[in-house]
């Protein structure tokens, strides 16, 4: 089957097509025939330092994936081959994502909403899970409550603004000015352009802090939140604020890594089915030019997500 690998860890350019066996499924697994997938921040990071999951000898990455079942292994009741599905399989171990076929366990994947291209659902899984899970397993949101969601327009922070507002919240984004309109679109009820606007002074009484930004934005977005409020930080557990700090101030703060979770899915499908949630998509590109979706998403300037077109 056709796959991108990267031949070295590092630069974007070291992405090259190659020829791999095609995988078959195990127990309880399935064989999805890749029509589309994602392109993560946890891609591009892997790619340049290979520090990330465990690989296999022609390391294949990418997680997000949507597409349609070609064969299930034994034991599995779930599915039936011609079922669309899309799914965020065995993270943070290698999925192979970038690939014709990914074998994974069936409860790894959830029927895709009819409603979506296999492109636009190949968009949604990890970065819709790491929302909810962030915001309403992790830090708890509750109807009426006030979160900020730092990098508001980006993959994630774009579904968390939506998800908030699925749940009753009131809703701060972070983004530049230009982001503005598209946030106000998706139900944003407030707006902060942080190159001309320092958040740390302009926002007060805040329940649940979203970073999805890291390094020094833990440390400043201490003050906005109220005693018992949450600070939930994605990126890494390097961009968390003292401890003692936060401890004076009443504050949890934590870092969350998302987690594969068929419910979850499941969750996110019915608010997509509901037209409570919509994923955007900046740019598609064919599986082959990974490389090039690779250098355009480390630019931190996308609109949404990123997509290789693989079927």
């Amino acid at each position: 089957m056709r796959a991108v690998s990267p031949r070295a860890w590092g630069a974007p350019e070291n992405l090259v097509p190659v020829e791999v066996d095609r995988p078959e499924p195990g127990l309880t697994e399935i064989l999805v025939r890749v029509h589309a997938a994602g392109v993560n921040p946890v891609d591009w990071k892997t790619r340049a330092e290979g520090a990330f999951g465990t690989w296999g000898d022609t390391p294949i990455l990418g997680y997000d994936v949507s597409g349609v079942v070609e064969k299930v292994g034994p034991g599995v009741t779930l599915y039936r081959p011609g079922d669309a599905v899309f799914g965020m399989p065995r993270f943070p171990e290698q999925a192979g994502g970038y690939a014709e076929f990914v074998a994974a366990p069936a409860r790894r994947f959830a029927p895709k909403p009819a409603g979506l291209s296999h492109v636009e659902a190949a968009a949604l899984p990890l970065a819709a899970l790491t929302a909810w899970q962030g915001l309403i397993e992790t830090a708890g949101l509750r109807a009426g409550q006030r979160v900020l969601i730092h990098a508001a327009a980006g993959g994630v922070g774009h579904l968390a603004v939506q998800i908030a507002k699925a749940h009753g919240a009131y809703v701060i984004g972070t983004a530049r000015a230009d982001k503005h309109d598209f946030l106000r679109s998706l139900g944003a009820d407030e707006l902060i352009d942080y190159t001309a606007t320092d958040f740390s002074e302009a926002v007060r009484d805040v329940d649940v802090v979203l970073d999805g930004v890291g390094g020094a934005y833990g440390d400043r977005s201490l003050p906005v939140l109220r005693r018992g409020g949450h600070l939930v930080t994605l990126p890494d557990p390097g961009g968390l604020p003292d401890p003692q700090r936060a401890a004076e101030l009443g504050v949890h703060a934590g870092w969350t890594i998302v987690e594969p979770d068929r419910l979850g899915l499941l969750e996110i499908a019915r608010l997509v089915d509901e037209g409570k949630l919509r994923v955007e998509v900046d740019t598609v590109l064919p599986l082959e030019e990974a490389a090039k979706a690779h250098a355009y998403g480390e630019q931190g300037r996308t609109q949404g997500k990123i997509v290789l077109k693989v079927a």
